[in-house]
């Protein structure tokens, strides 16, 4: 039995496949089984999770010894409750909009509405209550995982150039298209006059496609030798032989001239297509950031920037107005540079501002969460990103695979950093 299984079988549960029975109340009893820093551990909570635990194991067919389930058991305990003990000292706490939204999500996830999934909690005989508490657990566990570990993360750029130029990394980023394939069969056996037949039925084919003549292809898909399928989602390698070498050269929507097989004459369209040719519209913008305050109240704000508007348009420079007035201290030394941003990168109220503002011009006084700003668009440009997709994808993996790695190691060390009695 390998340590990993034990961590699949008592690890924490996740919110993806969270099982409805795991949630069952219990009674709670005033028996300390281990005493953790400044926290305990009960009799009843030890006993609740072996429950859970065997009948994981059971469900696996593995045959595990009463003592080491309850010896690993407390052992993810003791971790779970340090971890508790450490959110409480730096106040994080999960709100209940992000819980229920969580819950929703569940639900989801079982195919059920939020009411069906309480209901299907209650007809388990386990309390909606219990449910929510267990699951803002969860949450609070996984940000203090994420919060400590992932500032012991660095990924460098020649490690992502590396797994980018791996065959894995080559694989796991290439990119992906769905193709819809279109087949006029032809006979092993067929003679030149029915090939010719089916090489005109899949001209016809292909000129409707082009032509966008939907009664047209759905008669002529009617006839006994055409087949219609969805290929869905694909990796080039995996695209059938025949137009794989053609895909990165199709644009979304381009149907391909007709392709000869031993099986016959092959029609397809590209529907779409991911990770190829990622062409985004950019904007690169400056603003003034200014924050209401018990100093200056909002309308004072909105009439500072309105004033600070006035004076750019009449020459001054904006990149000066900015380093002395802005209060987005990630802008302001830098004349209220924002670079390059992408579409949904700014909060919307930003977002629309800046796309209705032409180029060279300074937007009117707006609101966002973060105070009242004013834009001055610099340029816009079409941009591929598709390089820049590929590092993102590249930087995530390697992220991931080195979280697991560091997760154990930061667990291993706050465990020996802890006072831990057990009973």
């Amino acid at each position: 039995m390998n340590k990993q299984f034990f961590k699949r079988m008592i690890g924490l549960l996740t919110l993806a496949t969270l099982p409805l029975s795991a949630l069952a109340d219990v009674q709670i009893l005033d028996e300390i089984v281990a005493i953790v820093d400044d926290n305990v551990i009960l009799r009843s909570e030890l006993d609740a999770r072996m429950q859970q635990v065997r009948a994981n194991i059971a469900q696996s067919g593995q045959d595990i010894s009463e003592e080491r389930i309850r010896r690993e058991v407390m052992d993810m305990m003791i971790l779970e409750n340090i971890q508790m003990q450490m959110a409480e000292r730096v106040g994080l706490r999960i709100s209940d909009e992000q819980l229920s939204a969580a819950m929703a999500r569940i639900a989801a996830q079982n195919n059920m509405s939020l009411e069906q999934f309480r209901e299907a909690l209650n007809a388990s005989g386990t309390s909606y209550t219990a449910a929510r508490e267990q699951i803002r657990r969860e949450m609070v566990l996984q940000q203090v995982q994420r919060g400590n570990v992932n500032q012991r993360i660095q990924i460098t750029d020649q490690e992502i150039a590396n797994y980018l130029e791996s065959e894995e990394g080559r694989k796991r980023t290439a990119p992906e298209y769905h193709f819809a394939h279109i087949l006029v069969a032809v006979p092993s056996d067929a003679s030149s006059a029915q090939k010719a037949q089916a090489r005109q039925q899949a001209d016809k084919i292909y000129s409707a496609l082009q032509g966008g003549k939907q009664k047209e292809i759905d008669a002529l898909l009617k006839a006994d030798n055409v087949r219609a399928t969805d290929l869905g989602w694909r990796k080039q390698p995996d695209l059938p032989s025949l137009f794989a070498d053609q895909a990165s050269l199709v644009q979304d929507g381009e149907v391909l001239a007709p392709l000869e097989s031993a099986s016959g004459f092959h029609v397809v369209r590209l529907l779409e297509s991911r990770g190829h040719n990622e062409v985004i519209a950019q904007t690169r913008a400056r603003h003034i950031l200014l924050k209401p305050s018990a100093i200056r109240d909002e309308e004072a704000t909105r009439k500072l920037a309105a004033d600070l508007r006035k004076r750019a348009q009449s020459g001054e420079s904006f990149h000066e107005l900015a380093k002395a007035f802005s209060e987005d201290i990630g802008s302001a030394q830098e004349g209220g540079d924002l670079g390059w941003s992408n579409p949904g990168q700014l909060v919307p109220e930003f977002q629309d501002a800046m796309e209705a503002t032409p180029i060279g011009k300074i937007s009117e006084p707006f609101k966002s969460r973060y105070g009242w700003h004013i834009v001055k668009v610099e340029d816009r440009r079409m941009q591929d990103v598709t390089m820049d997709l590929r590092r993102n994808m590249a930087r995530n993996i390697l992220h991931e695979r080195k979280f697991g790695e560091e997760l154990d190691i930061w667990l291993r060390k706050i465990r020996d950093e802890a006072y831990v009695d057990i009973k």
